[in-house]
């Protein structure tokens, strides 16, 4: 039973407890999908958890999250994962990621595009880091888990080939994945074409011939209508 003060009101602890409670449940709902999509907490050996614990941020389900929701980090390890599906990409903001102990493919090239912010990727032993042994400073084997830590921006990187054009610059996207994005002016393809995109022209003729298609296709149903 709620203490009361004199005069028969609850104490203010009370309210600020239930006001905690509800606000830390509806920050649970409001988790994003892939923290909850494997049941059950981290480890006690979780480095995801360490890490969080380190950076004094919030463990909650299996993602490390900071004050405004962003992930930081994500533990799926153990999760009997075949394929990390497309809620991965919910935890691009990652620094940490952890997918060992899970029956993956060994062909994660594509998976992590835009993941620019991963330093820590802990995988399957028999699992081949995205990007290869050159998309990371180190790659470390061990009997049940392969570790590919510090993600290389290849942008920098001496020796890597020259992909963009004069009128754009290099940019990472992911391990081992590049983009080339166009300078101000320019767009299309290897950014040779100068001034802004024409979205009212592009837009005036997608809508003009879709229209056209729309009449064509009701006039011809409209005559066999009349036909039958």
């Amino acid at each position: 039973m709620a203490s009361r003060e004199p005069g028969g009101s609850v104490r203010p602890i009370v309210w600020a407890a239930a006001l905690l409670l509800a606000l830390g449940t509806e920050r649970a709902v409001a988790l994003p999908e892939i923290c909850t999509q494997c049941p059950g907490d981290v480890k006690n050996l979780s480095r995801v958890a360490a890490y969080c614990e380190a950076t004094s941020k919030l463990m909650q389900a299996r993602c490390c999250l900071n004050q405004k929701g962003t992930i930081l980090g994500l533990d799926l390890q153990n999760c009997s994962l075949k394929d990390p599906g497309t809620n991965i990409f919910q935890a691009s903001t990652a620094v940490i990621i952890d997918l060992q102990a899970n029956p993956l493919k060994d062909d994660l090239a594509s998976t992590f595009r835009g993941f620019t912010q991963l330093q820590t990727l802990i995988l399957p032993q028999d699992v081949t880091c995205p990007g290869g042994v050159h998309a990371w400073d180190s790659v470390t084997s061990f009997t049940d888990k392969q570790i590919c830590q510090g993600q290389k921006d290849l942008c920098n990187s001496t020796g890597s080939p020259e992909m963009c054009p004069e009128n754009g610059s290099c940019a990472s996207d992911g391990p081992g994945l590049l983009q080339c994005l166009c300078a101000d002016g320019f767009h299309g393809y290897k950014c040779t074409r100068q001034g802004s995109f024409p979205l009212l022209m592009f837009f005036g003729i997608l809508g003009s011939t879709t229209l056209a298609i729309s009449i064509l296709l009701w006039g011809t149903q409209r005559r066999k209508a009349k036909a039958s």
